[in-house]
């Protein structure tokens, strides 16, 4: 089993910054690809960015882009993601995903069904 812990969350205004962090631990999973989702009250979980083994092959949710960057140090067994210029519809629960398989060209990185191992979550709420 993997287990992922996120942490970062917390309360900010608008136009504010927050930098998750998803910590592996366990059996390994190389060369999976991770990812994070966040969940709003009452609304789908929703794919925010993710990210293949190696660093090179990113992908983000149109609304996050320019905003957001994930990255990963697979040396520290952990995924980050960089969030600036917060808005208040940036409020949610916001999970860490892996999976066992890498991203390829042709890949579906949004799919929730493709992600083995899921963290508890990690609350970021954005005032307005």
């Amino acid at each position: 089993q993997v287990q992922l812990v996120e942490s970062g969350g917390g309360l900010v205004q608008t136009g504010g910054s927050l930098r998750l962090s998803c910590v592996a631990s366990g059996r390994t999973f190389s060369p999976g690809a991770m990812a994070w989702f966040r969940q709003a009250p009452e609304k789908y979980r929703e794919f925010v960015a993710a990210i293949n083994w190696s660093g090179d092959r990113i992908y983000y949710v149109d609304s996050v882009k320019d905003r957001f960057t994930i990255s990963r140090d697979n040396a520290k067994n952990t995924m980050y993601l960089q969030m600036n210029n917060l808005k208040p519809e940036d409020t949610a629960v916001y999970f860490c995903a892996a999976r066992l398989s890498d991203l390829y060209s042709g890949s579906t990185p949004w799919r929730v069904s493709d992600y083995n191992f899921w963290g508890q979550g990690t609350q970021v709420t954005v005032s307005s």
